[in-house]
């Protein structure tokens, strides 16, 4: 699973905005390496875990003539306090790394196979994920 190598705070303080009802991404919008990209259509908090899963799907499809590219990285940490414990005594523990999305932005791109193949295994790897997505292409 993707998680930063090192971070300067193991806790940061929940945004300001709730990522959920900002507006559209303006960075990372195009399909830039590859032919065909997997492009999110709502804001979400997608975590590592269902990057890795959405990546192991791309992989098995795309095989060994494809290129996968990822272009979103986990590295804002979240925080969980366990089942049936009572509110207060400080915040919890670190559960993971979440990547914030926004409207618009590309998380997946493929290269070296033909349309059919890449619309395919876009599709399959959209449906590991948290948020709508549709695929496009250069």
């Amino acid at each position: 699973m993707l998680f930063p190598k090192k971070v300067k705070y193991r806790k940061w303080h929940t945004m300001r905005k709730n990522p959920l009802k900002v507006g559209v991404a303006t960075r990372g919008v195009t399909v830039a390496f590859g032919s065909y990209g997997l492009k999110a259509l709502a804001a979400a908090r997608i975590r590592s875990n269902q990057i890795e899963s959405a990546r192991k799907v791309l992989s098995r499809s795309i095989g060994k003539t494809g290129r996968l590219w990822i272009r979103i990285f986990p590295d804002m940490p979240y925080t969980t306090k366990p089942a049936e414990v009572k509110l207060g005594k400080g915040k919890g523990d670190l559960a993971g790394y979440v990547a914030p999305v926004l409207a618009g932005r590309i998380i997946f791109e493929v290269d070296g196979i033909d349309e059919t193949e890449a619309r395919e295994a876009l599709r399959k790897a959209g449906t590991k994920l948290p948020v709508k997505t549709k695929v496009v292409a250069r």
